[in-house]
């Protein structure tokens, strides 16, 4: 297996991404797989980053004016680049973000699969004609490109994310302007590379349709304050979506925020447990629990906990930690040594209040410098303390629920909201969960985890994930503006609602 650094290289190489913007500079690039250094990148200045953001604006000036269709056409070769890209973009997520292999690919997939979808709704771009009272008038709606579309990601999605909105923004006649996170900026490299051969491919496409700022918060900061970006995409904690929404708010713009997840799952009686203990190991320790989407609270009926939970330690037990590019290996590293002691903090306090915890424990995998853990599953009494708060890692707490209704209160009584689950044969029960009186987050399922979204459906969640939505559905609206338009074709000027107002001449 080649070093981190000799594997990296080369990809940005074949992918079209010079040495020279990857091989020196102040802000390295790490790999938890190993904790090393595999590239060396120059931060943009604040002035530097300010004239990024006047390009994408000028550029907005042009782009808006080509047709949907054909902007649609620029987003269907960028799929076509991220086809052929496919392995080796998937494999510097690997690199990057230490997700095992198939999920790195997976990730590339869903960029492929975001720029189909954005294909089709270039030509459906459509208002409705709206009944009017008066007469020889005609009222409709049409939507229009907004403007320069702030994109902030995190680690944990490095380039899907991205791709959510940039697919869209691209086809509604936004530029895109991308500030990574400082922990995977390779992979925004890399995309920004692929972009590049989409666009000269294409021909004509404006000079800063696409701009990624490299550097550190400040210039998340500096993208979230300028006022030539009207709709901003942030995506991360809760605490960061309480700094960076009411800055927009104070400028009115737009905001798409998607911040934490403490999601949860709920094994009924009548669950097929099977179907249940493979869903609940992927959604738990999947990407190693470093998903907003991850289960981190399961509720187990009394009447299957005994035969559901000790299979659960068993799976625990057995899963393979390790290098994520080694066959077989289903939990990789945590990105760092932070994710690493927010884990331990947390287990400490759940062991302190009387849980009993299978797991946990940091693995010799990969050098001093690389955070490998067993996932935990945690059994608690009681709904509380650090249960109720989100924590990035591979940590599952596992309660007991008599009452059905007991279990979706506890499910819905934490600040996040965004994805649920219920695995059930019970109709009633699932009608329920996805009814007004069930679930609260923006996600409920049935008879799966809450982890693993296709991109059909609208992603998002409610209460404080922020309420923002991507993909699916009518997201495309927020990248748009709205205007009503009232014709009138008639030689009367009648007034709405009645109202009279005749003038002399």
């Amino acid at each position: 297996m080649m070093h981190g650094t000799d594997d990296a290289k080369a990809i940005l190489q074949r992918l079209g991404v010079p040495a020279t913007v990857f091989a020196s500079g102040d802000l390295p690039a790490r790999s938890p797989i190993n904790g090393q250094v595999i590239g060396h990148l120059r931060a943009d200045t604040a002035e530097e980053a300010k004239v990024k953001i006047g390009r994408a604006a000028y550029a907005f000036k042009e782009w808006r004016l080509i047709p949907a269709p054909r902007r649609g056409e620029f987003v269907r070769l960028l799929g076509e680049e991220l086809r052929a890209a496919k392995t080796d973009l998937g494999m510097l997520v690997t690199l990057e973000a230490g997700k095992i292999v198939s999920e790195g690919l997976g990730e590339v997939q869903e960029m492929i699969d975001i720029c189909d979808y954005a294909v089709g709704l270039s030509r459906q771009l459509f208002g409705l004609t709206i009944a009017t009272e008066r007469p020889s008038h005609r009222m409709m709606e049409t939507w229009h490109p907004l403007g320069v579309c702030g994109v902030i990601s995190a680690f944990n999605f490095p380039v899907a994310v991205w791709s959510w909105n940039a697919a869209l923004a691209f086809v509604c006649g936004d530029p895109v302007v991308w500030k990574p996170s400082e922990k995977t900026m390779l992979t925004a490299l890399a995309v920004q590379a692929l972009v590049k051969r989409a666009a000269d491919k294409f021909g004509g496409v404006p000079d800063g349709l696409h701009e990624v700022l490299i550097g550190g918060r400040d210039l998340g900061e500096l993208l979230v304050d300028d006022h030539r970006v009207p709709v901003v995409s942030a995506t991360g904690s809760t605490a960061m979506g309480r700094h960076v929404g009411p800055k927009l708010a104070s400028r009115f713009a737009r905001a798409i925020l998607e911040l934490g997840g403490n999601n949860a799952a709920i094994v009924a009686p009548s669950a097929d447990l099977d179907l249940a203990l493979r869903g609940i190991a992927f959604a738990a320790m999947g990407t190693a629990g470093q998903r907003c989407t991850t289960l981190r609270r399961l509720f187990v009926h009394e009447s299957v906990y005994d035969t559901l939970v000790p299979r659960l330690r068993k799976v625990y037990g057995s899963v393979k930690i390790g290098d994520p590019r080694e066959n077989g290996v289903l939990v990789g590293p945590l990105i760092d040594k932070g994710a690493y002691e927010g884990m331990v903090r947390a287990l400490d306090e759940a062991r302190a209040a009387g849980a009993t915890i299978t797991g946990g424990e940091r693995q010799n995998i990969g050098g001093a410098d690389a955070y490998y853990v067993s996932p935990a599953l945690v059994e608690v009494k009681a709904h509380d303390g650090p249960v109720k708060r989100e924590t990035f890692a591979p940590i599952l707490y596992v309660m007991r629920y008599s009452k059905f209704e007991d279990a979706i209160a506890m499910q819905n009584d934490v600040g996040a909201g965004l994805s649920s689950s219920l695995f059930t044969l019970d109709m009633r029960e699932a009608e329920t969960f996805v009814s007004v009186a069930g679930s609260d987050c923006g996600i409920a399922n049935v008879n799966i985890g809450p982890s693993g979204a296709e991109i059909g459906g609208a992603f998002g969640g409610e209460k404080e994930t922020g309420g923002g939505r991507e993909a699916g559905s009518d997201a495309w609206k927020a990248y748009m503006r709205r205007a009503t338009n009232t014709i009138n074709y008639g030689t009367t000027l009648p007034l709405a609602q009645g109202v009279s107002f005749d003038i002399a001449e």
